[in-house]
C-alpha cells in the first residue's frame, strides 16, 4: 500500500516557504481549465499562457509546476529597541470598537520559478498563518509570464538574465522604470524588489524610482511593469533576431 501523500511545509531562513506534495487525485477542479489539467488534457503551464486561460484556481498552479518558491516580502513594521522601527513580514492594524482593539495582520507573498514566472499575492486575518495562506493562493492567481532579453547594448552579445526594454511601473504615487543592464551588473534596486526579481529569473537590471516612501506602493509597481514587459506587442522575428525569451527557458 501507497501511503496518501501529505503536504509539508518546508521553513528555511529568510521566511522562505517551499510546498511539497500537492495530492492531484484529490484535486476536484472547479473550472474547464482544471479539469483539463486533471485530464492530461494540458500538461504544461506554457499551454495555459499561450492559449490566454486565466489561472482561477491556485491548484492549476501547484499541479503544472513544481518547481516554484515563495519568499516573504516585508512590508510591515515592528517596535525596535529605543522606539526604533524594524523592518517585518507583517503589516498590523488596529480597528477600536466597545468591545476593544481588534487587530489584523497582512502579509505579501512572491512567488516565482526563477525562470520566467512571478506573482505576488497579499492576504489579510486575525491570525498571522490563515493570511499567510491567503495571500499565497493570491500570489498564485497572480502568477504572470515575462520577458527576458539582452536590451543593453553594452552587453555584446545575448543576455538573458535581463529585459528587453526599459519599462515603467507605477502605483498610486510610487513609479519605478526598470533599465536593461549588461551581464554581470546585479539587480541595483530597493531590496525588497529585488526579491521578485530573482523569482521571475532576472540577475542583471538598472532602475529609477520617484515617490517611493510607500513601500507598499513601491513593490506593486515594480510588479506591474513586469506585466508591461509582456503586454507590448513584440514581432516574433524581432524576438528571434534579439534573443527576447518569453517564458522559461527550455
Amino acid at each position: 500500500m501507497v501511503e496518501e501523500a501529505k503536504k509539508v511545509v518546508e521553513e528555511i531562513p529568510l521566511g522562505i516557504i517551499r510546498e511539497k506534495g500537492f495530492d492531484r487525485e484529490k484535486w476536484n477542479p472547479k473550472t474547464e481549465l482544471g479539469r483539463k489539467i486533471k485530464s492530461g488534457e494540458i500538461n504544461d503551464i506554457e499551454e495555459v499562457f499561450n492559449n490566454g486561460y486565466k489561472i482561477l484556481e491556485p491548484q492549476i498552479v501547484d499541479a503544472l509546476m513544481s518547481d516554484l518558491e515563495t519568499d516573504l516580502i516585508s512590508v510591515g513594521q515592528s517596535k525596535g529597541k529605543f522606539g526604533g522601527g524594524k523592518r517585518s513580514i507583517w503589516k498590523q492594524t488596529q480597528k477600536k470598537t466597545k468591545e476593544g482593539n481588534k487587530i489584523k495582520f497582512s502579509t505579501l507573498v512572491a512567488i516565482g520559478n526563477k525562470n520566467g514566472y512571478v506573482g505576488i499575492g497579499m492576504g489579510s486575518s486575525n491570525e498571522t498563518m490563515p493570511a499567510k495562506e491567503k495571500s499565497l493562493r493570491k500570489a498564485k492567481l497572480n502568477l504572470i509570464r515575462i520577458r527576458r532579453g539582452c536590451g543593453s547594448w553594452e552587453s555584446g552579445g545575448k543576455n538573458n538574465y535581463s529585459i528587453p526594454f526599459e519599462v515603467t511601473g507605477k502605483c498610486g504615487a510610487a513609479e519605478i522604470k526598470l533599465i536593461p543592464a549588461p551581464k554581470g551588473t546585479g539587480l541595483c534596486i530597493e531590496e525588497e524588489c529585488k526579491k521578485i526579481l530573482r523569482l521571475a529569473g532576472i540577475k542583471d537590471i538598472y532602475s529609477k524610482s520617484k515617490n517611493s516612501k510607500t513601500k507598499l506602493n513601491l513593490i506593486k509597481a515594480c510588479f506591474n511593469a513586469l506585466k508591461r514587459l509582456s503586454n507590448i506587442h513584440i514581432d516574433e522575428e524581432y524576438m528571434k533576431k534579439y534573443g527576447i525569451i518569453e517564458g522559461r527557458i527550455k
